[in-house]
């Protein structure tokens, strides 16, 4: 199993690419309407989700806790479409949520801003001042995306295995080139670590499912690791009884592991909701 990334600033290319790679490896292409889907599937209305996609949420949303819920359910998707094999992720946190993992490659696409410009006058009919507004707010809405919900910096090269630039390459000449770099850096063993790595990733989502939102044990930033059959906790919570109460919830979906806490117990702990 192997997992592309593909990030991209807007009109340069990615969506194309990522057609074109997916054609050409053969490889199912997960996109927004994709994980809106998936979200759906799970009785979420995805509509509630608008005002953080792509983008860092406004002062009253960040204190939403719908907040919380549009990252839950957006790993819990990407996840779950991760598990059924080989598939190329574009855009939402993909690069972020997939890092490090065996098996993966991350792919930055970007391109010079007058042809991006000149691309965005294409697409939506629009004049050159336009173009260039869409441009930079495209880039100030992802740049505040990543760095709010993933403490990420979205155009830092080293978060990528590959950074392109799509000003002069044909979307299939890119498919192509990630490719090879594809070919030369994702082994057979890689892609079998990747396979029980994101087994391991899925629990990890479920057990915090299973207590935030099953048992509503309230847990504040609760966080999940899952190596083999070892569990680890990590968060705040206001009472030692709390702590207790998710260690039996993570032991009771996963009865086999050996469950260790690390959650905080911070006394009168609030969160403004």
């Amino acid at each position: 199993m192997a997992i592309i990334a593909i990030s991209r600033e807007l009109a340069a290319l990615g969506d194309e690419t990522a057609h074109e790679l997916a054609k050409l490896l053969n490889y199912r292409f997960v996109d927004k309407s994709t994980l809106e889907d998936r979200i759906k599937s799970y009785g979420v209305v995805g509509r509630k989700f608008e005002k953080y996609d792509e983008r860092k949420p406004s002062f009253l949303a960040s204190f939403s806790p719908d907040r919380d819920d549009y990252l839950h359910y957006l790993r819990t998707a990407m996840l779950t479409e991760a598990e059924g094999g080989n598939c190329i992720v574009i855009g939402r946190g993909a690069g972020a949520i997939f890092k490090g993992l065996p098996g993966g490659l991350s792919v930055f696409l970007v391109a010079p801003e007058e042809v991006r410009c000149e691309r965005v006058k294409c697409y939506f009919r629009c004049d050159e001042r336009r173009a260039r507004q869409l441009v930079e707010k495209s880039d100030h809405d992802r740049r505040g995306f990543y760095r709010y919900f993933f403490d990420m910096d979205w155009k830092a090269s080293d978060n990528y295995h590959l950074t392109l630039n799509t000003g002069h390459l044909h979307p299939a000449v890119s498919a192509e080139i990630i490719k090879n770099v594809m070919d030369r850096i994702i082994t057979q063993e890689a892609e079998a670590q990747c396979a029980l790595r994101i087994k391991d990733m899925i629990l990890a989502q479920q057990v915090i499912h299973h207590i935030i939102y099953e048992k509503e044990i309230p847990i504040h930033f609760l966080e999940s690791s899952v190596s083999g059959d070892q569990v680890t906790l990590l968060g705040v919570a206001n009472s030692q009884a709390l702590v207790e109460a998710a260690v039996a919830a993570a032991k009771e979906l996963s009865p086999g592991s050996t469950i260790h806490s690390e959650i905080q117990v911070v006394r009168e702990y609030a969160v403004i909701r």
